[in-house]
């Protein structure tokens, strides 16, 4: 029988990547820091803030970083499908209930 060791090896990759403190299993922190990488780049201003000119189109409604933080509470929430307050590599890699 074959297995598909990529996919075994490219999510262990994908929490070691995700977890700073590398205790295997990655944290809401953890999983926010990782997530708020392209918020923290858009903000040229260094704001805090996500302006219409600092959105993908140059138009929008305004994103603060703790509401995208808290967006990415909610999708972790989702994901922490055993509801131990950690994600593991299939929870990571499985879609949002």
């Amino acid at each position: 029988m074959e297995t598909n060791l990529g996919a075994v090896d490219a999510s262990t990759d994908y929490v070691a990547r995700m977890d700073a403190d590398r205790d295997g299993r990655v944290s809401l922190a953890e999983y926010q820091d990782w997530l708020s990488y392209a918020f923290t780049r858009m903000d040229a201003n260094r704001d805090g803030v996500l302006s219409a000119d600092e959105l993908p189109g140059g138009r929008g409604k305004p994103v603060t970083l703790a509401d995208h933080r808290q967006t990415v509470a909610e999708r972790f929430a989702r994901q922490d499908r055993n509801r131990d307050g950690y994600l593991d590599a299939q929870e990571l890699l499985a879609p949002p209930q």
